[in-house]
């Protein structure tokens, strides 16, 4: 298909679809990986792991089609206007980060088999924590499918809630093995899983910063307690 700018409109179409069906993959995933932890299961942590494979393999493939069609456009001179370069700007960010979410989700499904060696219940902010932050991965796919910065909005503010879980649960962990009722490593394999889902959070945000980008050209950062919009030049 020419490189026009209805075409170039197209391709990217295509592509974005593709992303949208990782977004969904990830999800998946990392639901699949806490549940795998929650429930001291290393077949289902196993489950999550091959699934890797399939999220490596789109995450090299969309990246190449977007390189694709960036070169076509440039070696053929299209005129384009910001929002179609936004667009695959934000595919390119956005599978990037998907990918390392992909990853933290090994990572935790990597823990369980220590974990099942442990029968000290998990707490309940925990538990909230985890579910906290696949949330705010599901409102971040539906950001993205829809183009929607509200939901993006969302997503940034959410990522208060995960840092005062964290703090929470940290606390706790800590009492409870000044108490004797948590085994040390315990409470390590907390602080570690707890480090995870923040790691998955700040992924969570740096797209949908993108999907603002995109939909309205404007820049948003994270400053002391706030998202501001970075001043036009």
């Amino acid at each position: 298909m020419p490189t026009t700018a209805e075409g170039f409109a197209s391709r990217t179409q295509q592509i974005k679809a593709d992303l949208v069906a990782q977004g969904s993959r990830v999800q998946a995933m990392l639901e699949l990986s806490c549940a795998a932890l929650f429930e001291r299961k290393s077949n289902l942590a196993s489950q999550a792991i091959e699934m890797d494979e399939a999220v490596d393999n789109a995450d090299v493939a969309i990246e190449q089609a977007a390189v694709s069609l960036l070169t076509d456009a440039t070696r053929e001179g299209a005129s384009l206007d910001p929002q179609h370069l936004r667009a695959v700007l934000t595919i390119v960010k956005a599978n990037n980060e998907l990918e390392r979410v992909a990853d933290v989700a090994v990572d935790i499904a990597e823990m369980v088999p220590a974990v099942s060696q442990i029968a000290t219940p998990f707490p309940d902010t925990f538990r909230v924590l985890a579910n906290s932050v696949i949330g705010i991965l599901r409102d971040t796919n539906t950001s993205l499918s829809r183009n929607d910065p509200s939901i993006a909005n969302i997503v940034l503010q959410s990522q208060h809630a995960v840092w005062a879980f964290k703090a929470a649960l940290l606390r706790e962990a800590e009492q409870q093995v000044a108490k004797g009722k948590y085994p040390v490593e315990f409470a390590f394999h907390l602080h570690e899983t707890a480090s995870m889902c923040e790691v998955i959070a700040d992924h969570c945000t740096n797209i949908a910063e993108q999907v603002i980008y995109q939909t309205t050209g404007a820049i948003v950062r994270h400053a002391e307690n706030c998202w501001v919009e970075v001043p036009r030049q």
